[in-house]
């Protein structure tokens, strides 16, 4: 390795029971660049950085590190190294402040007594987040904050390190396009410094926009490195899946009939107010807005995690009653939530055992469960969304992100809802699963059943809605239809500049 690069990992291997998630996969850093990692979901991108942050220890190959050979025992061995993460699953300590968190394990002291000196803390923290321009409270609650506000602590704390090499999986999965740009002039910043990134992402345009260079890997074997100027976004794609993926938005036509879902006057206070709308069968309803716009918060209360403090839900035209989730999936009703980590995945259960948690009555004979029956159920969803793993019997926790989103795509397609609600279905999900979760949301709504999408992302918002509800500070701001519906238009009404 010459003196041009920070990083060599060479012929990396690491099995874990029933899959090989590296095969002798190489890469190769430059000092003072930005390097994208890319790959489909399983691909073995985060199953790398977590070897090169000491999290996993490879079964072979040699890492060298600013010249050295990198043997780590654990995390902390990587940050002594000079080298941090921002992980692609937030991890925050909710009762602890934003200072607590970023001095976890790193507090100031005072003197001989040893006890933590919170004033120096939370000084060096309104000081590191100053300079990063982060305007966030040292003293605020984790557990108080936005997604997006929590993402900007987990940048903050990876800098706080002062690392020469960072590694960045997803950064930008939660955060506003002001806060991505706001995001890249700190990489750039950092950039400046001679320190080294290493950026994991699905969203094409900001490869382009920041990357040095690119290495892909595809089912845990590495494909190639290529500076990025290089490559485009085709050929990135086809080196990705190992195919051309022409369309991604598969929208086909479907019949839409009568409303199945209506919400009138829905109110919480402090969240949103006076919302109304209504999806009906076979269509795909887009809900647009910038974050903390009050989208996933009205759904949380249609589906009875936090009910409205006023107003009523229709569905198929009778009043319902929903004052729990129990209550909505017996209305046919079912919700892939925003973060599929917090609110999503039973990490210590089984992919099977995520699968029923929300049928499981169903598969219920005699006072005891249908083993048969539950094989067979699972094994259909694992087949007709193209699971990655092993066995039904895995651990969802081993599983790639976005193998995890369909297991719990799954888990409401079991129970066959009239009515699914997909919050944020293709975060964190790269190109190939995107595609396939648009193409099996248009044959849901051909099969009849009404789909209220949120989306943080433009194109997908345009591309898979028939009709679009704009949201902003908790207020539906109008509503567009398909054929009026363009990224100026939307932007215009979420800004409230729209007439």
């Amino acid at each position: 390795m010459t003196n041009e690069y920070i990083l060599d990992m060479n012929q990396i291997s690491k099995s874990f029971p029933g899959v090989k998630a590296l095969d002798n996969i190489c890469l190769k850093v430059r000092k003072g660049t930005i390097h994208a990692l890319m790959g489909e979901n399983g691909a073995g991108k985060s199953t790398m950085m977590k070897v090169l942050f000491g999290i996993y220890t490879p079964d072979s190959g040699k890492m060298i590190f600013k010249g050295q050979e990198l043997k780590l025992t654990g995390p902390s061995d990587a940050l002594r190294n000079g080298i941090s993460m921002i992980h692609q699953e937030l991890s925050p300590v909710p009762h602890m402040t934003v200072a607590e968190n970023i001095f976890l394990g790193k507090e100031p002291t005072r003197g001989k007594t040893g006890w933590i000196d919170k004033k120096k803390m939370n000084d060096d923290t309104k000081a590191l987040l100053d300079g990063l321009g982060i305007n966030i409270n040292p003293k605020a609650k984790m557990k108080d904050l936005s997604i997006a506000k929590i993402q900007m602590v987990e940048i903050a704390t990876a800098v706080s390190y002062n690392a020469d090499l960072i590694i960045m999986d997803e950064p930008t999965s939660a955060i506003t396009e002001k806060e991505v740009d706001h995001l890249f002039r700190i990489i750039d910043n950092l950039k400046s410094k001679g320190v080294s990134i290493i950026y994991i992402t699905h969203k094409m345009d900001e490869v382009f926009k920041i990357s040095d260079d690119i290495t892909v890997l595809r089912d845990g074997q590495f494909v190639g490195m290529l500076p990025a100027k290089n490559l485009n976004k085709d050929k990135l794609i086809e080196m990705m899946v190992g195919r051309e993926i022409k369309q991604v938005f598969h929208k086909e036509e479907a019949e839409i009939g009568e409303v199945a879902l209506s919400v009138r006057n829905l109110t919480r206070k402090g969240k949103f107010k006076d919302v109304s709308f209504e999806v009906r069968k076979g269509e795909i309803l887009g809900v647009s807005g910038l974050m903390g716009s009050g989208r996933t918060e009205v759904i949380e209360s249609v589906f009875g995690i936090y009910p409205a403090d006023s107003g009523e839900i229709y569905v198929h035209g009778n009043k319902a009653t929903i004052h729990s989730p129990k209550d909505a999936i017996k209305y046919k009703l079912g919700l892939l939530t925003e973060d599929r980590k917090l609110s999503g995945c039973f990490l210590p259960l089984s992919v099977k055992d995520n699968m029923i948690t929300a049928s499981i009555d169903s598969f219920i004979t005699n006072g005891y469960l249908n083993k048969k029956k539950i094989n067979e159920k699972c094994k259909e969803q694992k087949d007709k969304l193209q699971v990655k793993t092993p066995s039904l019997d895995q651990l969802i926790l081993y599983l790639s992100g976005g193998n995890q989103q369909k297991v719990l795509l799954a888990r409401w397609l079991l129970n066959d809802p009239d009515i699914l609600i997909l919050d944020e279905p293709t975060r964190g999900i790269d190109v190939g699963a995107k595609a396939e979760i648009h193409k099996l949301m248009s044959q849901m709504a051909k099969e009849g059943k009404a789909i209220i999408m949120i989306s943080s992302e433009m194109p997908e918002i345009l591309g898979m809605s028939d009709r679009i509800v704009v949201m902003h500070e908790g207020k539906k701001m109008g509503e567009l239809s398909r054929e009026e519906a363009s990224q100026e238009r939307i932007m215009h009404m979420v800004t409230q500049e729209y007439n």
